[in-house]
C-alpha cells in the first residue's frame, strides 16, 4: 500500500522539525557556553579545527540546522512565495521549501564530514545523522512529496 501524500509530507516535516530543533539546542548551548562546559565538550576537541571556541560552530549550527529547517517546515506548510529564495531554487519546476529542504540535508552531511576530519574521530552519532541526512533526501525525493510541491502549471521550455 501506497502512502498517502499528507503522510509523506508529515513524516518530511517531522523529520525537518527533528533537526531544527536539536540544533538549536545544541547550538544554543554552545552560543552560551563557547567554552563547550555546559555540553561537557573540552575544548581541545577544536584543535584540529580552524576555531578556538564553541561560538562560530555554535552559530552555524543553530542558523544553518537549526532555523533553517523548522523554517522550511513552516514553509512547506504555508507555502509563501520568495522571489529571493526562487534565485537559489536548482529546480525551478519544484517549490523552493522543497528544493530547501535537500540543501539542508546536504549541509548535515558537510556539517558531520567536517565535524569528524576536525576531530579526526568517528562517533556513532555521526553514523546516526549521516543516516538521518539521507532519510531527509529519499523521504523529499518520493513521488507523493514531488507532487505535492511541484508548481503548477510550469512549463519547461527547454523540453519543447
Amino acid at each position: 500500500m501506497m502512502m498517502s501524500p499528507k503522510t509523506a509530507r508529515n513524516i518530511l516535516l517531522i523529520l525537518l522539525a527533528i533537526l531544527g530543533s536539536g540544533a538549536i539546542f545544541g547550538g544554543g548551548l554552545l552560543i552560551i557556553s563557547p567554552s563547550g562546559e555546559l555540553f561537557g565538550m573540552p575544548l581541545y576537541l577544536l584543535k584540529n579545527s580552524p576555531f578556538h571556541d564553541f561560538l562560530i560552530p555554535g552559530i552555524i549550527l543553530f542558523i544553518v540546522l537549526g532555523l533553517a529547517p523548522i523554517s522550511l517546515a513552516l514553509a512547506l506548510i504555508s507555502k509563501p512565495k520568495y522571489r529571493f529564495a526562487e534565485l537559489f531554487n536548482c529546480y525551478p519546476d519544484m517549490y523552493w521549501a522543497w528544493t530547501f529542504s535537500i540543501y539542508v540535508a546536504f549541509a548535515l552531511i558537510i556539517w558531520i564530514q567536517l565535524e569528524m576530519v576536525f576531530l579526526q574521530a568517528v562517533h556513532w552519532l555521526h553514523t546516526f545523522y549521516m543516516f538521518f541526512a539521507v532519510v531527509i533526501i529519499f523521504v523529499a525525493l518520493l513521488p507523493q512529496i514531488r507532487n505535492l510541491y511541484k508548481k503548477e502549471g510550469y512549463i519547461n521550455i527547454k523540453n519543447k
